[in-house]
């Protein structure tokens, strides 16, 4: 479990960080449901516990609320990408900019124009090239955010499904004994 929570000793309605005012924590959801599963009561002779509904379905509520935080800080981190790019691209235009003026004051200062023409093509090739790599290092970096944001949605993605289907478990109901069917009494196990 993240974050030092224990299901078993934690207040169940008290979120960590939220005095701090950080974004909700999905994964703060995930334990809190896993903490109501945990301490549900147990029925006799089966996997199933008896969880307080009211209280499961507004956490699933509060989940559902929480979900679109979290798309909006993908969005946030897609948006930051977009603008590195768009300065990497600018820079790039700058100094491919630059690189023509200086080539251009070569050729009216020193009247080489073959020279002028050899290092104009020289700065423009190193400018290029300098674009190329600022373009290339904000792709990697946007790819590498956007990656570990797919990752973390994922993940999480797996244990809200997981919650889901432990509370789909306890909704079926529980296999009747062959006594019972064939109308013989039955003695009550002792819980």
């Amino acid at each position: 479990m993240t974050r030092g929570y224990n299901p078993a000793t934690s207040d169940p309605t008290a979120r960590p960080g939220a005095e701090e005012g950080h974004l909700i924590d999905i994964m703060f959801f995930v334990e809190r449901l896993e903490g109501m599963l945990a301490n549900g009561k147990k029925l006799p002779l089966t996997s199933n516990v008896i969880v307080d509904q009211a209280a499961a379905l507004e956490l699933i509520d509060e989940l559902r609320h929480a979900i679109p935080e979290e798309v909006q800080a993908a969005r946030r981190i897609n948006a930051e990408g977009e603008r590195i790019l768009e300065r990497a691209n600018q820079e790039a235009e700058r100094i491919i900019a630059r690189a023509s003026e200086q080539a251009a004051h070569l050729i009216d200062e020193q009247g080489l124009t073959e020279a002028a023409e050899i290092e104009s093509r020289r700065i423009i090739a190193d400018a290029d090239a300098d674009a190329t790599d600022t373009r290339r290092g904000a792709d990697e970096y946007a790819a590498d955010v956007l990656l570990r944001l797919e990752a973390e949605v994922s993940r999480v993605l797996g244990q809200i499904e997981r919650g889901i289907d432990s509370l789909h478990v306890r909704d079926e109901p529980e296999p009747v004994a062959a006594a019972e069917v064939a109308g013989e009494p039955v003695e009550p196990v002792a819980g």
